[in-house]
């Protein structure tokens, strides 16, 4: 299998999983986050970040156009959750995600194979070499996680919930 055929199949999986969990988020508990621990994204944040965890940053290694900064010059590059963005609605978090699904397929293409296998990537974050195929890769990997760790929001607050819908069953 080539990068490209690997990669749009990744994605197209986790953006219909990740929806499928849409379906069951409350828009009424966008301000929710677990009780336990410190530093945790509300629902509402949670889904903001994972409307821009994969396709803006595929754009940012394929193009080079990272964008504007997520966090102000002189902030950690991780910041605090409270600092970070959140959606107002669940529709807003749908349609956010679908234009991030786009993003992601049309960087696929615009990359293409031969770049997708041979071109050196180094991230912002991380200046480890690797073929901009596995760069990519990591980025729906990166989805994966926020995807997973909707699925155990919504099982927190009692959601009826299994091991199929994290997995797109």
């Amino acid at each position: 299998m080539k990068w490209g055929e690997l990669l749009k199949a990744e994605v197209r999986t986790e953006y219909d999983t990740t929806e499928r969990l849409l379906d069951l988020v409350d828009p009424a508990a966008l301000s929710w986050k677990p009780s336990a621990g410190r530093n945790w994204m509300t629902q509402g944040q949670l889904l903001r970040h994972i409307c821009d965890a994969c396709g803006r940053e595929m754009k940012g290694f394929v193009t080079g156009d990272w964008g504007p900064p997520a966090v102000p010059a002189g902030d950690s590059p991780l910041p605090p959750a409270e600092k970070m963005p959140a959606v107002s609605s669940v529709a807003e978090a749908r349609e956010s995600l679908g234009a991030d699904r786009r993003l992601a397929l049309a960087m696929i293409e615009k990359a293409g194979e031969k770049r997708l296998d041979t071109e050196a990537a180094p991230a912002p974050w991380d200046a480890t070499k690797m073929p901009l195929g596995r760069r990519l890769l990591e980025v729906v990997r990166h989805l994966d996680t926020h995807k997973s760790q909707l699925f155990y929001y919504l099982k927190l607050q009692g959601k009826p919930v299994h091991t199929g819908h994290l997995w797109g069953l």
